[in-house]
């Protein structure tokens, strides 16, 4: 009796080890071909094979990349929700909780944008790339004075984090301070040879001196950068009809005519992210 009862068993435990053993093979056959997929730029198939996977076994690996699949498809509300779901089982994970701020910057949801990077603040309260999304997520609720304080903290941690003297000279702008602001595009010129948005901040300060400033130089810039940039041929365009070069003023804004994306920015997800992340690291670095 023992004997059979013991033979039973023992085909139930090879059969649920072979079970397994399949299992797993087709978890990392699911798995990986997701991740090849993914970095194929195949993101469709990639969360096809991701989402399988996740049928067979938890695996935070895999959430995080869905989360990336997720994000080169434009759905960040599904995106945040997997990197939530690895914050829970990884809550003082700084680069996570800071990647879950840049979803949140992009999805314009700035209070929880707030909430993640206090968290992330709280773990460390030097980390620069947190106080950046800190000060982004203030900007978008217009706290700009709580946004200044943290890019002057940045600042005198790393005089080399740029974008915050970037982002700060534009909250200066936006604050008429134009002294300021030109105090921080000047110092960008000195140290950055060629960014569109380091040109485009200080033709706008010029252009807000009036008649002292002179900013078509740095929308020239602009466009020798990037000879389809469409709001550098507009500002030149309105610029130079200002001064009575009206043929000059014609061929800018018919160039710009010319390089306007036929399908509106708010209907283009796919430019939205670029566009966002660009926001969250303008100078590239």
């Amino acid at each position: 009796m023992n004997f059979f009862k013991a033979l039973f068993s023992s085909k139930q435990e090879d059969a649920s080890e072979r079970k397994q053993a399949e299992e797993e093979k087709h978890f990392d056959v699911l798995k990986y071909d997701g991740i090849r997929a993914l970095r194929s730029n195949q993101a469709e198939y990639a969360i096809k094979c991701f989402v399988h996977s996740l049928e067979i076994k938890e695996d935070l690996e895999v959430r995080e990349n869905l989360s990336l699949a997720y994000i080169n498809q434009g759905l960040l509300k599904e995106a945040y929700e997997q990197l939530l779901k690895i914050a829970r089982e990884q809550p003082n994970n700084l680069a996570l909780l800071n990647r879950m701020a840049n979803v949140l910057y992009m999805m314009e949801d700035y209070d929880n944008m707030l909430d993640v990077c206090q968290k992330a603040m709280q773990i460390d309260n030097e980390d620069t790339d947190a106080l950046y999304l800190y000060a982004k997520a203030c900007v978008g609720k217009d706290c700009f004075t709580d946004a200044i304080e943290a890019l002057n903290k940045i600042i005198s941690i790393d005089p080399q984090y740029y974008e915050a003297y970037l982002l700060r000279g534009e909250i200066f702008l936006s604050q008429k301070d134009v002294l300021q602001a030109d105090q921080d595009a000047t110092f960008l010129l000195e140290k950055i040879q060629e960014s569109e948005d380091v040109f485009s901040l200080k033709a706008r300060v010029e252009a807000a001196k009036g008649d002292t400033g002179d900013p078509i130089p740095y929308y020239d810039a602009i466009i020798d950068l990037n000879p389809f940039s469409v709001d550098a041929y507009k500002a030149r365009g309105e610029l130079k009809a200002k001064k009575g070069d009206t043929l000059g003023a014609e061929e800018d804004f018919s160039r710009a005519k010319e390089y306007e994306p036929q399908v509106p920015k708010e209907e283009n997800i796919e430019e939205k992210v670029k566009q966002a992340y660009n926001d969250i690291n303008p100078i590239g670095l």
